[in-house]
């Protein structure tokens, strides 16, 4: 069974499977999962190292050098620039090789070294999609270091984030961006509808859906738009009940699996009431948002970044939570979607160094996270919320300090079980809603899920 789920594993690798849409849209993972693809860099950053095959740490005496490996030059690359001039102003000696990996370089590359044996290819540190650590920790324990007594204070991370990298009751992952969903909406849409951002506040999709009626009504704007074939919302409105598709066993949680049923009803409902439409494309998408085309969305906090392009709508937007699905066990406001956590490779020669680099920095200094803050990096570290830097009001979303108040959501967000095969359960999901919208049998669209996913899984 092992080296079936290994051999899946290498192939979906090559193949840049391991992307966040449903259908494996290149574009819309990359946005997800980066957490902001539109952030600009600042002229004083280094530039990166593009060698993958970079020689691991220097490990010689009295050397202090780490190698990491991570993506987007933008956004985590630039926050590790950042990390290591913090960690250099009590160690002065202090050096980082950060190499320009794609996440689905990434991947591949450690899924080779795991399955060969020979794990010297890997660097000291590297970035792993939040979706992508079980699956991996599972299948390749040997490539990554136990970080439980590292000397990161855990507790110190919104709950749901660090779940992601828990296996077995062990942290293997230190969070880093914040992926928590938020309800981003046209305030002068709402106000043409007798509406304003607090009647979005804390309320179940039910309400949400009357909502979406007056402001269809008022505007012919539409509440919210989705790409077609892709299942980034369904997966939101699952973990914001914390449910999954997955048992804690592994097994498919699918059939039976009463909230997603409700999920799934409650999209069909939004759709047929006109209050959300669907899009072919993720640009599609980001384009319905700056052209005014829909008058909401609801996404992880990193949309704001693509949402800020539109200049001319600056004043115009707000952020609250998302709704919460009604007659679900465990209903929340709150969910996540993207994101992604640092790990320690097993090759790693100073892991007394990673340890304290890491601790220090992304889980150590309000610092570091005020200096990454205007990237579009924000913290699911829970003290980097009471920065001034976090209370600052943002004028393009009606001077509301919106940084501290994602960082909270991101402390509510409930935790849920991705696994080996979170990507096929995706995918096998977003093929059931298609046919379920399109009349098929929802019963028989959530058991056709649950066999396919189960194919895979033997």
């Amino acid at each position: 069974m092992k080296k079936k789920v290994l051999s899946l594993l290498l192939v979906g690798a090559m193949l840049g499977a391991t992307l966040t849409g449903c259908g494996g849209d290149s574009n819309s993972s990359s946005t997800a999962d980066n957490s902001s693809s539109n952030a600009s860099t600042a002229d004083t950053t280094p530039a990166a190292d593009t060698s993958t095959d970079a020689p691991a740490a220097d490990t010689s005496a009295g050397a202090q050098s780490l190698t990491v490996w991570c993506w987007d030059p933008a956004f985590n690359m630039n926050a590790m620039y950042e990390a290591e001039k913090v960690y250099q102003q009590d160690h002065p000696d202090f050096t980082l090789n950060v190499v320009e990996t794609p996440w689905e370089d990434v991947q591949t590359k450690l899924t080779t070294a795991a399955t060969s044996g020979d794990l010297s290819t890997l660097p000291d540190i590297f970035l792993m999609q939040d979706n992508a650590f079980q699956k991996n920790v599972i299948s390749f324990p040997d490539a990554v270091v136990d970080l439980t007594n590292s000397g990161v204070d855990f507790s110190q991370f919104a709950a749901g984030k660090v779940a992601y990298s828990v296996i077995d009751g062990k942290n293997y992952g230190v969070p880093f961006d914040n992926g928590a969903v938020i309800g981003c909406y046209r305030t002068d849409y709402l106000e043409q509808a007798g509406l304003t951002v607090d009647d979005f506040t804390d309320i179940t999709f039910d309400e949400y859906i009357e909502n979406g009626k007056k402001v269809l009504e008022a505007t012919g704007k539409p509440l919210i738009s989705m790409q077609a074939g892709e299942c980034d919302l369904i997966m939101m409105m699952m973990q914001s009940a914390g449910s999954s598709l997955f048992n804690e066993d592994g097994s498919a949680n699918i059939v039976g699996n009463e909230t997603l049923k409700i999920v799934m009803e409650t999209y069909k409902k939004m759709k047929d009431e006109g209050v959300l439409i669907e899009v072919n494309s993720w640009d599609e998408y980001v384009g319905s948002l700056v052209s005014g085309d829909v008058a909401g969305t609801i996404n992880g906090c990193w949309i704001m970044a693509s949402i800020q392009t539109a200049e001319d709508q600056s004043g115009n937007w707000a952020v609250t939570n998302m709704p919460s699905l009604v007659g679900a066990s465990g209903a929340t406001n709150y969910s996540n979607n993207g994101g992604s956590s640092w790990a320690v490779s097993a090759n790693c020669q100073d892991t007394a160094l990673a340890f304290d680099f890491l601790a220090s920095t992304f889980a150590g200094s309000t610092e570091l996270y005020d200096n990454i803050l205007s990237s579009g990096a924000l913290a699911t570290w829970a003290p980097a919320g009471d920065s001034d830097a976090y209370s600052v009001p943002n004028d393009f979303f009606g001077g509301d300090a919106v940084s501290a108040k994602i960082v909270e959501f991101s402390t509510k967000v409930p935790s849920n079980i991705t696994g080996v095969y979170y990507y096929e359960g995706r995918d096998a999901v977003a093929t059931a809603i298609t046919n379920y919208i399109n009349g098929a049998d929802l019963e028989s669209e959530m058991q056709g899920a649950a066999d396919t996913v189960n194919f895979n899984m033997q």
